[in-house]
Order: structure tokens, then C-alpha cells, then sequence
């Protein structure tokens, strides 16, 4: 159940709102508008008037909740309307008007509107005209003259309406904490369906300007970036002429008057204002290019692999730039995937969205590597022909979402956690798009019989614990393939395994040898050591304990990792 607080100015709003929640609607939504309780019971209704004039009984009705503003005059308060929709989930059974006024009571008394038993609160009345929901509405003054005491109504509305849920049976929403991007308001989404589209403007800006936050490296270009994907940009400019921040709209999505939808980056989501945007792009400038660059796909994964260590060791202002960088790759990711994990990538993105904000400051500095990657893997989409490249990034990124899911859970961000379990579903089923058909065609290269066996015994001394679940994994044949790959470019796989599982430990992997396909595949890929340090590795590796590969015994147990992570 979503409630929404709206407050209302002006001598007519009283008015204006009544004539709203009585006429047609901006989609003729509106249908069979009745009131479903009042401050007395008494109220006139418009909806269930039929020999009278129904403006004249909205007139009527608005007269009758402005009387105690109009008895202060000139004392009057400048918002005088408070207006909160109701609404239940889509899955809800249908609510009978009985239930909506009781819920409309309970509202107006948890937020000091109405107490229970004061004669002389303010006047309020609910409008129900459509299935799902109600509006109150409300005004701001008591009956004996005195203003209500109304302190953090948005906490009380909000918990009074986790209580109602529990009561009806009706779906549990998770409480928040105040850093969620603002809700599409219910006429966007009127006005998305009548263009006959699936996402509402102010959700397609947010996505886009997030995308111009995650792809830029300075403000010129964060701009630059946003027209050139098809969005409109005003600066606002102070009386000095510097830019104080911006508005963004979609070309051809317009008001009742013909002009421009304009949102503030502010209005979008609160990290989204020109001032954080800033801070943001300072503080992660990217680094001077090295004369000779790794792999950005390979130092994308190797810092996205990274973010489980940052969320169980590190500071919470670390974790939490952890994450927002997270979000940003994953805002990028569809720019450089292939048609068919695109659309889920996407939703993944859209989901993990909410999982980057929190009321922990973030250490964005941390996460430097994984942006200033990710944006090299951007501008050079040509990296991974093959699908390998993104293929072992998702890999990584469905740890480290999973991580991220248990990492909010712990500091009961309720929210945030619903958003990293929705993304690790999209991100799934995206992998699934991207590697399966790769490693597919590893298996169908796998070496014979006797170099398996002799990669097996490698693994039966490097991991013993673990042997069994990998040569019994699926991928067995595709982690032979790489291993063979990398042998013959000069490797040795009895090093570059022990390397491989010194990365990280495999207690946490559902699919043990598809986690260390990509690792070899990844190992595999760098410059083939000389003959001399080949025999100086082989030398360490021979000196050192089996318990080496596995990290220190500060990493989490598997008992300790999230569900979804061990399953992996």
C-alpha cells in the first residue's frame, strides 16, 4: 500500500482538488467518484447526488472543509490542503468501501490529521473513484482555529500503512529510508500508456541521465553525452552566469499548453543533482592512461570481483562507493551487449538502481579502477568480440550483487535489498544469454582424454576439497578447453590454477569450474611469463601449503554468504 503526502496553496486549492478528484480524470481513469468517509459522516457528495447540480455540491463540499481556514482571515497558513493518495499493490484483492474508509481513518488519526475522538480536528473527507485507491483530502486548520500537530506525517503515513497491510493481508512493502528516487506520479503513467509506452518519461530521463553520470568524466561531457542520446538540456544559470544545475526533457513529450516536460536532475533522483553530479565526477577522474593498458574487460572484472572483500572488510562509506560503481557498470553494460541479454540487463540496471543510495556517505574514490574500466570498455566496444569479455564481467557481477543484497540486509536497508534480489534475477537470465553459448563452444573443443586427466590431478592437488564438485560440474569440458588454450600459449596450468584459486575461494560458487573457466580464461589471456620465471613460480608453488589458494580466514564461510552467492 503506497500512500503519498501533497500539499496544496492558494485560495481556490481546496477547490481545485475537489473538482480533480470529481471529474473525468486526465484519461477518463476516473470512474463512479463517491465519497467513502468524512470528518462527520455527514458530508455532501457529489458523486451520489443525482438531483442536484454536482458543481454546486462540489462547490458545497469544498465550502464546508474551508470554513475553519476562512474564520482565521488574514491568520490564515499559506498551505492550507493536505491531499494523500492511497493506493494498493496490483496484486491486492479489490477493497470494499467499508475497508477504505476504515483505512482512510486510520490515516488521517497515525498523522495527526484527525485523532481518534477529537471533536475538533481538522475536516477531511476520502474520494474513492477508481478500484485500487482513495484520496484523502484534507485542511490544515482545526475546527477551534488551532493548526494540527503534523510532525513527520511522511514516517507516520508510512508506517501506519505497513500496519494496515499486516491487518488486511495485503502485500507487505518494504519501509524505507528516505533516499528513493521519486515515484512516477500516476498521471505519467496515464500519459506513458496513451503514447503506448511501457516506461514513463521521468523513468527513461533517470536511466539516461544515469547512464551520462556513469559514461563521463567531466561536465562538459556528462552534457554532451545527454544530447547526444536524444535528451533536451537547460542549464540554470545564476545572476553571475555559472550553471547551478539543469533540467532535462524528452523531444516531443509535451504539456497541455504545447511546451517541453522539463524534470530537474534533482527531481529525478537525489544523486542526480548538478552539485553531486559534480562531486561524483571529480573525485573519480580517471587515471593517466599507461603506456601499455590492460585489459578493460579484465580490469572490470578483477575490480567487480573485488566488491565482496570491500562489503565484508572494508568501511561502510567504502562498501557504499563500492556499490555505486557497481550501479554505474550496470547502467552501461546494455550499451556494449548483445540484442538478446539487452532488455534484462536493463531491468537489471533499473532494479539495482535503488541498492546505490543509502544514508551512508560514499567513499567514491574507491571504486576508481571498475569506472574509469568501464568506461574504456565503452569507448572501445570492439574488446570482446567474442562475448568472453561481458560473459566473465556478469560472472563477477552476480557475486558481488549477491554480496550486495546481504550487505543491505545486515543494516536492514529493506529496500535496497528487494532491489539486489530483483537485479540478481535479471542478471541471471541475462548471463545465461551471453555465456552459455561460449562455453558451449569451449566444451565442444575439450583436449582428450589424457591432458583431462592430467588437469584433473592438478586440481586434486591444488583443491581437494573441491576436485569432485568441479570434474562433476558441466563446465568440467570448458575449464579443460582453457586450460589446454593457456598451455599452449606457454602457461603452465598447475600455476595458473593455483593463481585462479588463490583469487578468491570456491566455498561461495554454485558452478565451481565455470567460475574457474573464467578466471584461467582471464589468466590465460596476459603475457606468457619467460621460461625463467615459469620455473621460479613453479618453485614457489611447490614450497607453498594447499590452505594458500584460499583467502585469509577473514573471508565469510559459506554458512555466512548469502543464499544466492553459495548457490553460484
Amino acid at each position: 500500500m503506497i500512500p503519498k503526502i501533497i500539499l496544496g496553496k492558494g485560495e481556490r486549492a481546496t477547490r481545485r482538488l475537489i473538482g480533480y478528484l470529481y471529474g473525468p480524470g486526465s484519461a477518463n481513469e476516473h470512474t463512479d467518484p463517491h465519497l467513502v468517509a468524512s470528518w462527520n459522516g455527514f458530508a455532501p457528495d457529489p458523486g451520489r447526488s443525482p438531483h442536484r447540480n454536482p458543481k454546486a455540491v462540489e462547490d458545497q463540499l469544498a465550502a464546508q472543509l474551508d470554513q475553519p481556514v476562512k474564520m482565521l482571515g488574514d491568520k490564515a497558513p499559506t498551505t492550507t490542503v493536505w491531499h494523500c493518495p492511497v493506493r494498493a499493490a496490483p496484486e491486492d484483492p479489490i477493497l470494499t468501501d467499508a475497508q477504505w474508509a476504515d483505512i482512510a481513518r486510520r490515516i488521517v488519526a497515525a498523522v495527526g490529521i484527525a485523532p481518534e475522538g477529537d471533536e475538533e480536528a481538522c475536516r477531511w473527507v476520502a474520494v474513492r473513484h477508481a478500484d485500487d485507491h482513495i484520496h484523502i483530502a484534507a485542511t490544515l486548520v482545526r475546527q477551534d482555529g488551532r493548526r494540527p500537530r503534523r510532525d513527520h506525517d511522511i514516517r507516520a503515513v508510512q508506517r501506519e500503512a505497513r500496519k494496515i497491510e499486516a491487518d488486511l493481508g495485503l502485500r507487505r512493502l518494504n519501509p524505507g529510508d528516505g533516499t528513493a528516487a521519486k515515484r512516477p506520479t500516476s498521471k505519467e503513467h496515464f500519459k506513458a500508456k496513451r503514447q503506448g509506452q511501457d516506461t514513463t518519461t521521468r523513468e527513461i530521463l533517470r536511466m539516461r541521465v544515469r547512464r551520462g553520470v556513469a559514461a563521463a568524466s567531466s561536465e562538459t561531457e556528462f552534457f554532451a553525452l545527454l544530447e547526444a542520446t536524444g535528451v533536451n538540456v537547460r542549464p540554470k544559470t545564476g545572476p553571475s552566469g555559472d550553471v547551478l544545475g539543469y533540467s532535462v526533457a524528452l523531444p516531443g513529450d509535451l504539456n497541455k499548453h504545447g511546451e517541453p516536460v522539463w524534470f530537474s536532475g534533482s527531481t529525478l533522483a537525489g544523486d542526480l543533482s548538478l552539485p553531486k553530479i559534480r562531486h561524483r565526477l571529480t573525485v573519480t577522474a580517471p587515471e593517466p592512461v599507461t603506456a601499455r593498458p590492460a585489459d578493460p574487460w579484465h580490469e572490470a572484472t578483477a575490480a567487480t570481483e573485488r566488491i565482496p572483500d570491500h562489503l565484508t572488510r572494508s568501511d561502510d562509506d567504502i562498501a557504499q562507493g563500492q556499490l555505486v560503481a557497481l550501479g554505474g557498470t550496470l547502467d552501461l553494460l546494455p550499451l556494449t551487449a548483445p540484442a538478446a541479454a539487452r532488455s534484462e540487463l536493463e531491468r537489471a540496471a533499473a532494479a539495482f538502481e535503488r541498492a546505490t543510495r543509502s544514508r551512508i556517505t560514499a567513499d567514491l574514490d574507491s571504486a576508481r579502477v571498475l569506472r574509469r574500466s568501464v568506461q574504456t570498455i565503452l569507448r572501445t566496444p570492439v574488446a570482446s568480440r567474442d562475448g568472453a569479455g561481458l560473459a566473465m564481467l556478469l560472472d563477477a557481477a552476480l557475486i558481488a550483487v549477491a554480496f550486495a543484497r546481504h550487505w543491505h540486509r545486515t543494516r536492514r536497508h529493506a529496500q535496497q535489498e528487494a532491489a539486489a534480489q530483483q537485479a540478481l534475477v535479471h542478471l541471471q537470465t541475462a548471463y545465461a544469454h551471453v555465456a552459455v553459448p561460449f562455453l558451449d563452444d569451449l566444451a565442444r573443443r575439450t583436449p582428450g582424454i589424457q591432458t583431462k586427466q592430467r588437469y584433473a590431478h592438478h586440481l586434486q592437488q591444488a583443491v581437494p576439497k573441491h576436485a569432485d564438485r568441479i570434474l562433476q560440474d558441466p563446465a568440467w569440458d570448458a575449464l579443460a578447453t582453457v586450460l589446454a588454450d593457456a598451455e599452449t600459449a606457454g602457461h603452465s596450468p598447475a600455476i595458473l590454477l593455483d593463481h585462479a584459486l588463490g583469487q578468491r575461494t570456491l566455498d561461495d560458487a554454485r558452478n565451481p569450474a565455470r567460475a574457474l573457466t573464467w578466471r584461467i580464461h582471464r589468466l590465460g589471456q596476459r603475457h606468457t611469463p619467460s621460461p625463467r620465471a615459469q620455473a621460479a613460480m613453479a618453485r614457489s608453488t611447490t614450497r607453498r601449503p594447499t590452505t594458500t589458494a584460499h583467502p585469509p580466514a577473514a573471508t565469510p564461510t559459506a554458512a555466512q554468504q548469502p543464499p544466492h552467492s553459495r548457490r553460484r
